[in-house]
């Protein structure tokens, strides 16, 4: 029986999270096996990121002098999210290629698209980071929740912790180039309306999710 890797992206505050469980848990109602995860991973690289988004962990910061709107910060979070990726996807306990070749379906809220939108300032950065994720594999399905930018903030508004890249400034970048991927995106994909109600997005997923799942499973 063949596996299926969904990806959930979208800019902080979309409500990835939220879908992830709710269609994890259809899944396990239907007696399919299910893993959730998500990127920055559980791993040893995925856990000293999230050191570093929250200061634990001191990472260079500020423009790079060799490259013209190069930030440090965002090059070197490129480099260990690439890491990490790899890990992610290929380890022997619980990475997503071994589970998907067992039958599983792994549901991640993101993936390299989430590099591509965070880590890249400019058309060297691009270059950069898609040569560093260039043979990692496409998901079977990509779900993108378009959401605004003031949206995402007022929802993010009563989080204790806010990271490196939870500002206005930051995720408006971050919603242009998530919107240019996209547009250029020639795999699997679903846009979905943030602002819908959760339900009906629940129902969007799950509806495009059995569909294709059914079609690899032919």
């Amino acid at each position: 029986m063949k596996g299926i890797f969904i990806v959930f992206e979208g800019i902080d505050g979309s409500g990835t999270s939220t879908q992830l469980n709710l269609l994890h848990q259809h899944f396990l109602q239907k007696n399919e096996v299910s893993f959730t995860t998500t990127e920055p991973s559980d791993g040893p690289i995925g856990t000293l990121i999230r050191q570093a988004f929250k200061g634990r962990t001191k990472l260079s910061k500020g423009q790079n002098p060799f490259y013209q709107d190069g930030d440090l910060f965002d090059e070197q979070m490129a480099y260990l999210f690439a890491a990490d990726r790899h890990d992610h996807l290929f380890n022997e306990v619980d990475g997503v290629i071994p589970l998907k070749s067992k039958g599983a379906i792994i549901i991640s809220t993101r993936y390299y698209f989430s590099s591509l939108a965070y880590h890249c300032n400019s058309d060297t950065d691009t270059e950069m980071v898609k040569g560093l994720n260039s043979r990692f594999p496409k998901p079977d399905l990509v779900v993108y929740f378009d959401n605004k930018v003031d949206e995402s903030i007022k929802r993010m508004s009563n989080r204790a912790f806010k990271d490196e890249y939870e500002n206005i400034e930051k995720l408006t970048k971050v919603k242009n180039n998530y919107d240019e991927i996209f547009n250029n995106y020639d795999g699997e994909l679903l846009i979905v309306d943030a602002a819908l109600p959760i339900s009906d997005i629940h129902q969007l997923i799950k509806e495009r999710s059995e569909n294709l799942l059914s079609e690899i499973r032919k």
